[in-house]
């Protein structure tokens, strides 16, 4: 399957880009094609086009800041935070693999209508949820191996 995401966080430096990173490594793995978007204080990065969209099958959005969902409107749309992306992007993949086979609910894209931009955690109606995952491929185990 092909999908988009945009990853986002107030400083766009170190976090966005892991959780990208993580994202299309995961999307490689299990055989899918990913674009993603990594936007922070300095502007977007990688920014996907009207094609690139169009030709999505389902979108992922894993933003602690604010992120307009309008072009996204008829795409199945999943929501989570930078840490999710990083923690566990496979689980975010495969709710975004279910949210195009319309197995998933996908209200979170569709309540808010056009125009809708989201913060990190202002009430999804239980959309922000928090997810297990490799504890290798965590935030912290990153960066003591990158220290150490």
């Amino acid at each position: 399957m092909k999908l988009v995401a945009v990853t986002s966080c107030p400083t766009g430096i170190a976090h966005s880009q892991m959780a990208a990173e993580n994202l299309e490594q995961t999307a490689e793995q299990l055989g899918h094609d990913i674009k993603v978007e990594v936007q922070g204080a300095m502007g977007a990065e990688n920014e996907l086009s009207a094609a690139d969209i169009e030709a999505a099958d389902a979108v992922i959005i894993a933003a602690d800041t604010a992120v307009n969902r309008d072009r996204f409107e008829n795409v199945p749309l999943v929501k989570g935070t930078v840490k999710d992306a990083v923690n566990d992007a496979e689980g975010m993949i495969e709710e975004a693999l279910a949210a195009a086979d319309g197995d998933a609910d996908t209200s979170s894209a569709s309540a808010g209508g056009a125009g809708q931009s989201d913060a990190g955690s202002d009430g999804d109606g239980g959309q922000q949820r928090r997810r297990g995952g490799d504890r290798s491929k965590s935030l912290v185990a990153r960066l003591k191996r990158l220290f150490s």
